[in-house]
């Protein structure tokens, strides 16, 4: 089991969850990330892009999901980083310092560089990048390029020369758009998942993304479709030392549907999914029932 990928959902803090994913009126003792820990491998850090981490919090939440001993984090780099290009040496040491105890309890399987649609690879960005992977040289680096431009031989070789891994992403067509992709360029394999909704263009055509989870995450992903990237997901995870599949469709909590399905693809466990969810998604869900998994343990014993 510790060879496979570890696979999650981008963020955890959705209200929207509540009543479908979460208890409608939970106790003083639930805490979502306890929650998910008991369902999957991984989860995507969100908060990080908009400001920077508490060393106390983030060790708040390490205790959380002590229960699955393979947990692992990932966290977004703070646009401020990414989208506005500051290199600012006091705000990188108050960022690092947030995520530094989850670094070093090695907690923190990958740092996410998603930079938008307009940072195309020329030369001025490509130094740029340069220049923020050694500001964050401590981190296991992975870097989410929207433009397809970063495709070119030259921009992978730099995410080689650099150790960056390269954030196989899956969105909608638009202009330009980076399409599926299958790429190990460091230690670290990653996958991420935003959904096809055509009116999603991932902030491609503004130029500073004010209000990101206003915008469209609601598409949920087909057997085909899921089955398609496994295949790629399979050939990334055979080289690499870990592999993060994280899916970012959080709308009617569709990124627990999908996570789940590709869960059971890949490693043929089925973990139980949330009775309401279960309601709202009964051809999707009908084999992550506590009954099939129980009668998947009849099973294996036979």
């Amino acid at each position: 089991m510790s060879n496979l990928p570890l696979i999650g959902t981008a963020g955890w803090s959705y209200p929207h969850w509540n009543g479908l994913v979460y208890p409608k009126a939970s106790s003083g003792g639930f805490h979502p990330l306890e929650f998910l820990a008991q369902r999957f491998d991984s989860v995507e850090i969100n908060s990080s892009f908009y400001h920077h981490l508490k060393p106390e919090v983030v060790r708040l939440w390490m205790k959380k999901v002590e229960s699955n001993p393979r947990f692992q984090f990932t966290a977004k780099l703070h646009q401020n980083f990414t989208h506005l290009r500051t290199l600012d040496q006091a705000e990188i040491n108050a960022f690092a310092d947030g995520l530094r105890p989850m670094l070093k309890a090695k907690k923190l399987g990958a740092l996410l560089m998603q930079f938008p649609w307009s940072f195309r690879f020329t030369a001025e960005n490509k130094d740029f990048f340069i220049r923020l992977r050694r500001a964050f040289h401590e981190f296991p680096l992975v870097a989410e390029m929207r433009h397809a431009s970063w495709m070119a031989e030259e921009a992978v070789g730099v995410f080689l020369d650099y150790r960056v891994g390269f954030c196989n992403i899956d969105q909608p067509e638009y202009t330009s758009a980076m399409p599926p992709t299958q790429y190990l360029t460091s230690e670290v394999g990653y996958v991420r998942l935003h959904g096809r909704n055509p009116q999603n263009s991932l902030g491609a055509f503004t130029k500073y993304e004010t209000n990101p989870r206003g915008r469209q995450h609601d598409y949920l992903y087909t057997d085909i479709e899921l089955s398609q990237w496994a295949k790629r997901i399979e050939v990334v995870n055979r080289f690499a030392d870990r592999t993060f599949v994280i899916f970012n469709n959080d709308a009617q909590a569709k990124s627990v549907v999908n996570a789940l399905q590709m869960q059971a693809l890949i490693s043929g466990v089925h973990a139980t999914a949330p009775k309401d969810l279960r309601r709202k998604f009964p051809m999707e869900l009908q084999q992550f029932s506590p009954a099939y998994a129980e009668q998947q343990c009849l099973f294996s014993a036979a």
